[in-house]
């Protein structure tokens, strides 16, 4: 049984009902073909409930917050496929309060529980899930100064990002960097990417020759926190999207008539669509065990290893969901016109970030044995 703390449980409540109200499939469709990068109201009002602050320190503007205390907004939107800036800046906040120096805490953290849009710039466009595999650079200047030079791919959100929060290689060691939109150089650019999930919006930055000042470097570098931190609100979106999956089906198989029977009458798409039911409840139990042990700071071993898990199981069950989702909807389910198709693309995307559940399983049997 999964057991909500008080907080928990008002922020799913207002959450779902948020996202419903803000992000049907109808709407969601529009933010596809949609030229500008959010809604801007949307994401004032997002502001105005709080959710940036969430696991931000009230010292800094924050609510003061678990990140634990997230993952049922995330699951709300994941469950309408809802995409806003709110994953990137969360996560660029996370890296901010683990290494970053008071200085850089003060300046920034307060902007983005107010609204300031953040980005992680992580990914190298060999697409290596191994963090500490960079190529961006920070080379020192005769005055003093850092250029970083580097391409960065699958930057979500960098279109409306105020700040990105970038990995490179400093004196032979990986460290963090703060890089402003005003830093960039004239010679840098950004550009979107084509990718599988259409309500993400990805883009390849290229930091060329852009000046830094070394105040700009974090003082600690734990990409583990990262990555953690970031697999927990994916697996999150995960869950809820497998439950909005099963919602499309489940309206599908009591809809749709073959024979003058509803198609949902027949064991050969109860069962599998049982198996769908399972599924999520199970992503949905390494969820929030994962989130009980980021909450509780149990060992690192701990919470690692509870967040591999929900990824990988996240991973495994929303792919194959979606798939069966096309497959129930015949030859409609191979249309743009299908719902199940948005569900399906967003399974895809998510799966791969990070690691899939190979690489997961792969880092579980070296945690565990």
């Amino acid at each position: 049984m999964i057991v909500f703390s008080e907080e928990q449980a008002m922020l799913l409540d207002t959450a779902n009902e948020f996202c419903q109200n803000q992000a049907p499939l109808s709407a969601v469709r529009e933010v596809i073909h949609n030229d500008a990068a959010m809604d801007p109201v949307v994401w004032q009002t997002m502001v105005d409930l709080g959710w940036l602050g969430i696991s931000i320190p009230e010292s800094f503007g924050g609510l003061g917050m678990n990140l634990a205390d997230a993952v049922p907004i995330f699951e709300a939107m994941g469950r309408q496929l809802m995409d806003t800036p709110l994953l990137a800046s969360t996560v660029a906040a996370q890296v901010l309060i683990k290494d970053g120096s008071e200085e850089q805490k003060s300046t920034w953290l307060q902007k983005i529980s107010s609204g300031t849009i953040a980005s992680v710039a992580y990914q190298e466009t060999d697409g290596n899930w191994d963090l500490d595999a960079i190529e961006a650079v920070l080379t020192p200047t005769d005055a003093g100064g850092l250029i970083l030079s580097g391409t960065k791919t699958l930057v979500p959100d960098a279109e409306v990002a105020d700040l990105f929060v970038v990995s490179a290689l400093h004196e032979g060691r990986p460290v963090w960097c703060l890089v402003s939109r005003e830093s960039l150089s004239a010679s840098s650019s950004i550009e979107r990417e084509t990718v599988i999930d259409e309500t993400r919006r990805s883009y390849r930055v290229h930091f060329s020759d852009v000046l830094l000042s070394p105040k700009e470097v974090l003082p600690g570098c734990h990409f583990q926190h990262f990555e953690l931190a970031s697999m927990m609100l994916i697996a999150a979106e995960m869950s809820g999207g497998l439950a909005g999956l099963l919602e499309v089906v489940v309206d599908y198989l009591n809809t749709r008539k073959q024979f003058d029977k509803l198609i949902g009458s027949y064991q050969a798409l109860k069962h599998p669509t049982v198996d769908i039911l399972l599924g999520s409840e199970m992503v949905r139990s390494y969820l929030y065990h994962a989130a009980t042990v980021w909450r509780e700071n149990e060992s690192v071993i701990a919470v690692e290893s509870a967040i591999r898990m929900a990824k990988c199981c996240a991973s495994e069950q929303f792919s194959e969901a979606g798939d069966r989702g096309i497959q129930f909807h015949g030859g409609f389910g191979f249309t743009y016109d299908c719902d199940a198709q948005l569900f399906l693309r967003r399974a895809l995307w998510s799966q791969y970030q990070l690691g899939d559940e190979r690489y997961q399983r792969q880092k579980l049997g070296a945690l565990l044995f």
